[in-house]
Protein backbone atom coordinates (compact mmCIF):
# COMPACT_ATOMS: atom_id res chain seq x y z
CA UNK A 1 0.00 0.00 0.00
CA UNK A 2 1.27 3.31 -0.96
CA UNK A 3 0.83 6.39 1.50
CA UNK A 4 0.96 9.92 1.03
CA UNK A 5 2.55 11.93 3.85
CA UNK A 6 2.92 15.56 4.92
CA UNK A 7 4.82 17.55 7.35
CA UNK A 8 4.20 20.53 9.13
CA UNK A 9 6.89 21.69 11.03
CA UNK A 10 8.61 24.63 11.88
CA UNK A 11 12.12 23.42 12.73
CA UNK A 12 14.33 22.46 9.40
CA UNK A 13 16.28 19.99 11.48
CA UNK A 14 12.94 18.08 12.54
CA UNK A 15 11.79 18.07 9.27
CA UNK A 16 14.77 16.64 7.89
CA UNK A 17 14.48 13.71 10.62
CA UNK A 18 10.99 12.69 9.42
CA UNK A 19 11.83 13.13 5.83
CA UNK A 20 15.06 10.28 6.09
CA UNK A 21 13.10 8.37 7.88
CA UNK A 22 10.08 8.15 4.94
CA UNK A 23 12.76 7.82 2.83
CA UNK A 24 13.37 4.89 3.97
CA UNK A 25 10.34 3.39 3.54
CA UNK A 26 9.01 1.79 0.38
CA UNK A 27 5.32 3.06 -0.29
CA UNK A 28 5.42 5.51 2.10
CA UNK A 29 5.70 8.82 -0.53
CA UNK A 30 6.22 12.56 1.02
CA UNK A 31 3.88 14.96 -0.83
CA UNK A 32 4.92 18.52 0.79
CA UNK A 33 6.63 20.04 3.47
CA UNK A 34 5.30 23.12 5.08
CA UNK A 35 6.82 25.14 7.92
CA UNK A 36 3.16 27.18 9.11
CA UNK A 37 -0.11 25.38 9.56
CA UNK A 38 -1.67 28.18 6.91
CA UNK A 39 0.08 27.25 3.90
CA UNK A 40 -0.37 23.87 4.86
CA UNK A 41 -4.25 24.99 4.82
CA UNK A 42 -4.12 26.59 1.69
CA UNK A 43 -2.49 22.96 -0.03
CA UNK A 44 -4.87 20.69 1.58
CA UNK A 45 -8.03 22.67 -0.13
CA UNK A 46 -6.85 20.98 -3.51
CA UNK A 47 -4.55 17.94 -2.06
CA UNK A 48 -5.59 15.20 -0.21
CA UNK A 49 -3.14 13.15 1.84
CA UNK A 50 -3.33 10.60 3.78
CA UNK A 51 -1.32 10.86 7.45
CA UNK A 52 0.33 14.66 8.38
CA UNK A 53 3.46 14.60 10.36
CA UNK A 54 1.98 17.66 12.79
CA UNK A 55 4.20 19.77 14.92
CA UNK A 56 2.11 21.58 17.66
CA UNK A 57 4.47 24.73 18.85
CA UNK A 58 3.86 26.98 15.70
CA UNK A 59 3.53 31.04 14.65
CA UNK A 60 0.00 32.15 14.21
CA UNK A 61 -1.84 28.79 13.95
CA UNK A 62 -0.48 25.96 16.40
CA UNK A 63 -0.94 22.26 15.40
CA UNK A 64 -3.97 21.68 17.72
CA UNK A 65 -5.98 24.77 16.32
CA UNK A 66 -5.02 23.71 12.87
CA UNK A 67 -6.91 20.03 13.91
CA UNK A 68 -9.49 21.53 14.90
CA UNK A 69 -9.98 24.05 11.96
CA UNK A 70 -9.88 20.71 9.48
CA UNK A 71 -13.45 19.27 8.34
CA UNK A 72 -12.39 16.38 6.88
CA UNK A 73 -8.98 15.42 8.96
CA UNK A 74 -6.46 13.16 7.03
CA UNK A 75 -4.74 10.96 9.87
CA UNK A 76 -2.68 12.90 12.09
CA UNK A 77 0.64 11.81 14.05
CA UNK A 78 1.91 14.62 16.48
CA UNK A 79 5.66 15.51 16.33
CA UNK A 80 6.52 17.65 19.60
CA UNK A 81 9.09 18.39 21.87
CA UNK A 82 6.17 18.84 24.62
CA UNK A 83 4.54 16.06 26.24
CA UNK A 84 1.81 18.19 27.93
CA UNK A 85 -0.50 18.34 24.68
CA UNK A 86 -1.07 14.50 24.32
CA UNK A 87 -4.49 14.12 26.27
CA UNK A 88 -5.71 17.02 24.18
CA UNK A 89 -4.47 15.65 20.82
CA UNK A 90 -5.70 12.09 21.71
CA UNK A 91 -9.98 14.05 21.88
CA UNK A 92 -8.67 15.19 18.52
CA UNK A 93 -8.66 11.66 17.35
CA UNK A 94 -5.20 12.08 16.79
CA UNK A 95 -3.61 8.28 15.48
CA UNK A 96 0.03 8.88 17.59
CA UNK A 97 2.11 11.30 19.43
CA UNK A 98 5.89 10.90 19.06
CA UNK A 99 7.72 13.19 21.78
CA UNK A 100 11.27 14.46 20.08
CA UNK A 101 13.84 13.28 19.67
CA UNK A 102 12.33 10.03 18.81
CA UNK A 103 14.13 7.14 17.00
CA UNK A 104 13.38 5.15 13.76
CA UNK A 105 12.04 1.63 15.49
CA UNK A 106 9.36 4.35 17.26
CA UNK A 107 8.78 6.21 14.23
CA UNK A 108 8.08 3.27 12.68
CA UNK A 109 5.89 1.80 15.45
CA UNK A 110 3.69 5.03 14.59
CA UNK A 111 3.86 4.44 10.58
CA UNK A 112 2.24 1.00 10.81
CA UNK A 113 -0.67 2.18 12.97
CA UNK A 114 -1.23 4.27 9.84
CA UNK A 115 -1.30 1.10 7.31
CA UNK A 116 -3.67 -0.77 9.79
CA UNK A 117 -5.77 2.30 9.58
CA UNK A 118 -5.74 2.44 5.97
CA UNK A 119 -6.38 -0.93 5.72
CA UNK A 120 -9.32 -1.24 7.73
CA UNK A 121 -11.18 1.70 6.44
CA UNK A 122 -10.54 0.53 2.87
CA UNK A 123 -12.45 -2.80 3.72
CA UNK A 124 -15.14 -0.83 5.66
CA UNK A 125 -15.27 1.03 2.01
CA UNK A 126 -15.60 -1.66 -0.18
CA UNK A 127 -17.99 -3.76 2.46
CA UNK A 128 -20.45 -0.78 2.08
CA UNK A 129 -19.63 -0.48 -1.53
CA UNK A 130 -20.87 -3.92 -2.45
CA UNK A 131 -23.88 -4.00 0.14
CA UNK A 132 -26.93 -3.02 -1.47
CA UNK A 133 -28.69 -0.10 -0.05
CA UNK A 134 -31.54 2.37 -0.72
CA UNK A 135 -31.55 6.69 -0.18
CA UNK A 136 -34.37 7.72 1.14
CA UNK A 137 -35.79 11.53 2.11
CA UNK A 138 -36.60 11.64 5.97
CA UNK A 139 -37.33 15.07 5.87
CA UNK A 140 -37.58 17.87 3.02
CA UNK A 141 -34.00 18.20 2.40
CA UNK A 142 -32.28 15.23 3.81
CA UNK A 143 -31.89 11.74 1.82
CA UNK A 144 -30.38 8.85 3.92
CA UNK A 145 -28.76 5.61 3.11
CA UNK A 146 -30.51 2.78 4.25
CA UNK A 147 -28.43 -0.58 3.78
CA UNK A 148 -31.32 -3.28 2.97
CA UNK A 149 -29.39 -5.87 5.02
CA UNK A 150 -30.46 -3.72 8.18
CA UNK A 151 -34.07 -3.39 7.30
CA UNK A 152 -36.22 -5.55 9.56
CA UNK A 153 -39.43 -4.16 9.12
CA UNK A 154 -41.03 -1.70 7.24
CA UNK A 155 -44.69 -0.91 8.66
CA UNK A 156 -47.53 1.31 6.94
CA UNK A 157 -48.71 5.04 9.42
CA UNK A 158 -51.41 6.20 7.15
CA UNK A 159 -49.39 8.25 4.35
CA UNK A 160 -46.25 7.65 6.07
CA UNK A 161 -43.91 4.38 6.62
CA UNK A 162 -41.73 3.78 9.61
CA UNK A 163 -38.87 1.62 8.62
CA UNK A 164 -37.58 0.12 11.22
CA UNK A 165 -33.30 -1.02 11.09
CA UNK A 166 -30.66 -2.40 13.32
CA UNK A 167 -29.19 1.22 13.24
CA UNK A 168 -32.80 3.28 13.84
CA UNK A 169 -36.07 4.08 12.49
CA UNK A 170 -36.97 6.62 9.68
CA UNK A 171 -40.23 8.03 8.58
CA UNK A 172 -40.82 8.72 4.90
CA UNK A 173 -43.47 9.77 2.85
CA UNK A 174 -44.39 6.62 0.41
CA UNK A 175 -46.83 3.97 0.12
CA UNK A 176 -46.68 0.37 1.29
CA UNK A 177 -46.57 -1.09 -2.24
CA UNK A 178 -44.62 1.80 -3.39
CA UNK A 179 -41.40 1.09 -1.02
CA UNK A 180 -42.18 -2.75 -1.34
CA UNK A 181 -41.69 -2.72 -5.31
CA UNK A 182 -38.13 -1.61 -4.27
CA UNK A 183 -37.09 -4.14 -2.47
CA UNK A 184 -35.82 -7.58 -3.85
CA UNK A 185 -38.79 -10.46 -3.33
CA UNK A 186 -36.33 -13.09 -2.30
CA UNK A 187 -35.41 -11.22 1.28
CA UNK A 188 -38.42 -8.97 1.69
CA UNK A 189 -42.14 -9.78 2.10
CA UNK A 190 -45.41 -8.45 2.22
CA UNK A 191 -47.46 -10.09 6.03
CA UNK A 192 -49.99 -7.46 6.29
CA UNK A 193 -51.74 -4.63 4.84
CA UNK A 194 -49.38 -2.77 7.11
CA UNK A 195 -46.45 -4.45 7.17
CA UNK A 196 -43.53 -5.97 5.06
CA UNK A 197 -40.90 -7.62 6.65
CA UNK A 198 -37.47 -8.99 6.03
CA UNK A 199 -37.67 -12.76 5.92
CA UNK A 200 -33.63 -13.51 7.04
CA UNK A 201 -35.12 -11.13 10.44
CA UNK A 202 -37.48 -13.43 11.46
CA UNK A 203 -36.96 -14.89 14.77
CA UNK A 204 -40.08 -17.16 15.17
CA UNK A 205 -43.34 -18.47 13.95
CA UNK A 206 -46.42 -18.77 15.78
CA UNK A 207 -49.62 -18.92 14.53
CA UNK A 208 -50.12 -15.93 12.58
CA UNK A 209 -47.55 -13.79 13.87
CA UNK A 210 -44.19 -13.59 13.29
CA UNK A 211 -41.99 -12.39 15.74
CA UNK A 212 -38.63 -10.20 14.54
CA UNK A 213 -36.46 -8.44 17.43
CA UNK A 214 -38.54 -8.79 20.60
CA UNK A 215 -42.24 -7.77 18.64
CA UNK A 216 -44.85 -9.89 16.79
CA UNK A 217 -46.52 -8.77 13.96
CA UNK A 218 -49.65 -10.38 12.83
CA UNK A 219 -49.91 -11.92 9.33
CA UNK A 220 -52.88 -10.46 7.29
CA UNK A 221 -55.55 -13.68 6.35
CA UNK A 222 -55.14 -12.79 2.16
CA UNK A 223 -51.39 -12.90 3.30
CA UNK A 224 -51.13 -16.04 5.46
CA UNK A 225 -50.63 -19.13 2.98
CA UNK A 226 -48.24 -17.40 1.00
CA UNK A 227 -46.26 -16.08 3.55
CA UNK A 228 -45.85 -19.28 5.09
CA UNK A 229 -45.27 -21.40 2.31
CA UNK A 230 -42.06 -18.81 1.30
CA UNK A 231 -40.76 -18.44 5.01
CA UNK A 232 -40.83 -21.93 5.32
CA UNK A 233 -40.02 -23.17 2.41
CA UNK A 234 -36.63 -20.67 2.48
CA UNK A 235 -35.79 -22.27 5.69
CA UNK A 236 -35.04 -26.04 4.50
Amino acid sequence: MKIKCLIIDDEPLAVNVVKNYLEQIEGATLINTFNNAIDALNFLKDNTVDVIFLDINMPVLDGLNFIKSLINPPLIIVTSAYTEFAIETYELDVLDYLVKPFDFPRFMKALNKVYNRLDTDKVTTETNQTRPYLFVKIDKKKMKKIFLDEILVIECLKDYLKINTTSGRFMIHSTLSDFTKLLPAKNFIRIHRSYTIAMDKIDAVEGNCIEIDGMKYVIGRSYIHDVKEKVLSSSM
